[in-house]
């Protein structure tokens, strides 16, 4: 292909990327990425619930495409598309969208679209999620799954459901709106992320479903990741009509193919939540019936392959939080402190103190595999209760809480021989650096971005 669009829709922001083919291979030509600034509290969010407007995002996308340059964007053969897994939005087929003529090129604006019921969602509760049928697959149902909201709405807003027709994630609708297709398109990898759906033979659990009085009509159908969704149904901010749109991917794949090149390697990210990923060896197959008490997910990958990964729930929204608390604090004590102030010196104070006795356990945000174990601080001393002690206490529990979901004996068991760290908390906080250094007996490699749309538009 001349020029390939890839497109992450992340949970804080939107990335556009170009990649063109070199004689070196496929190069980054112009990436472009705006913030989405779409957390709603919509009246119809349930306590717990965490949703996002569909009309910023794609507002966002648009802003993104229209910063890229116009000469390229009208050679972009081929589109691939990648974006938050597990959350769920709900359209009406036909209506999901307005074209309208803006700038140089036809764009659309999101219309009779629900809110995005995103992967951090958390009304499904444990007693709520132990009511449904079981499963026939090899990943345990948590809240914020897709189908797991599905039958939230089913039973406590059936009217809310009426109004649409179709359903998917968010990157799925773009690919639905891009291609004009009656019915959505879903990669294994997205319905894998969703629940109730069998990897092996490739398929909904129809029959379970329909039992349950869940709304069956509302699943899409699903493809191989890699293949082909449709065309473009017209000319899209400058990219010409009939570009192949590749079907919707999951971003967390997406950002291990843009950087995963030797099967040895182990994959570690730490943005908004934190994962350690590794290729699990050619032919694996998950097991028919999931662990509950395992925190190794086995996710589908590329031409039949799986990823082992620990998904922690907490990671860079840690750190956020805890910034959030200081900020709070100091404002309770009568002073005005910006957020964006406190981060650069609570790593300043963290470096300074090389030691902490000081054990905290993050997860405030609770795992998958365990959601009632909530954050808790112990061995506190008098003499360890500065801001670097806590810090550097704080960064060295987000590595350890990864590390006691997946071993380091397990990894060398499987034969890893390095590390691969990346992602914007990583990017940027020295401390936490250090302390995956400390931790993991393997080379540690950084600089090897993980790029979700660059990766999107690789698989193209």
């Amino acid at each position: 292909p001349t020029c390939v669009l890839g497109i992450d829709l992340g949970t804080t922001s939107v990335k556009a990327a170009l990649v063109t083919g070199t004689e070196r291979g496929l190069a980054l030509a112009q990436s472009c990425s705006r913030e989405t600034q779409a957390h709603s509290d919509s009246p119809g969010a349930a306590a717990q619930g965490m949703e996002q407007d569909v009309q910023k995002i794609i507002k966002a996308l648009n802003e993104c495409l229209a910063a890229l340059p116009q000469q390229q964007l009208q050679q972009v053969t081929h589109i691939g598309i990648s974006g938050q897994m597990h959350g769920v939005v709900f359209w009406k087929s036909d209506k999901g969208c307005r074209w309208s003529e803006s700038g140089p090129g036809p764009a659309f604006e999101a219309d009779r679209v629900s809110p995005l019921v995103t992967w951090q969602d958390g009304r499904c509760s444990p007693t709520f999620l132990s009511s449904l049928p079981l499963p026939q697959s090899h990943v345990s149902l948590a809240t914020g799954f897709g189908c797991a909201t599905v039958f939230w709405y089913s039973k406590n807003s059936p009217d809310f459901l009426k109004a649409y027709d179709a359903a998917g994630t968010i990157q799925d609708y773009v690919v639905a709106m891009l291609c004009d297709l009656k019915k959505p398109l879903m990669s294994v990898q997205n319905a894998a992320s969703w629940g109730y759906f069998n990897c092996r033979n490739k398929s909904w659990n129809s029959d379970i479903l329909k039992k349950s009085g869940f709304p069956v009509h509302l699943l899409p159908e699903v493809g191989d990741p890699g293949s082909i969704a449709g065309r473009t149904a017209c000319a899209w901010h400058g990219i010409p009509k009939g570009a192949k749109v590749g079907i919707a991917l999951g971003d967390f794949q997406c950002s291990v193919y843009s950087c995963l090149t030797e099967r040895t390697d182990a994959v570690l990210n730490i943005s908004t939540s934190a994962q350690l990923t590794i290729s699990m060896p050619l032919g694996f197959q998950p097991p028919e019936v999931p662990d509950p008490s395992s925190a190794v997910t086995y996710f589908p990958y590329f031409n039949g392959d799986y990823l082992a990964v620990a998904a922690s729930l907490n990671g860079g929204n840690v750190l956020a939080t805890f910034v959030g608390m200081v900020a709070q604090w100091a404002q309770e004590l009568g002073f005005q402190v910006q957020e964006s102030a406190i981060y650069p010196r609570i790593i300043q104070a963290a470096l300074a103190q090389k030691h902490s006795k000081l054990s905290v356990h993050p997860t405030i945000f609770g795992e998958r595999h365990l959601p009632e174990l909530l954050a808790s601080v112990s061995s506190i001393g008098a003499s360890e209760l500065s801001l670097g002690h806590v810090t550097r206490a704080l960064c060295r529990g987000l590595v350890e809480n990864l590390c006691s979901m997946f071993p380091v004996q397990h990894l060398q068991q499987l034969g890893v021989s390095r590390v691969l760290g990346s992602g914007s908390a990583l990017a940027r906080n020295e401390v936490l650096r250090q302390e995956v250094e400390r931790i993991f007996p393997f080379p540690v490699v950084y600089g090897k971005d993980v790029d979700a749309a660059v990766g999107a538009a690789m698989v193209m």
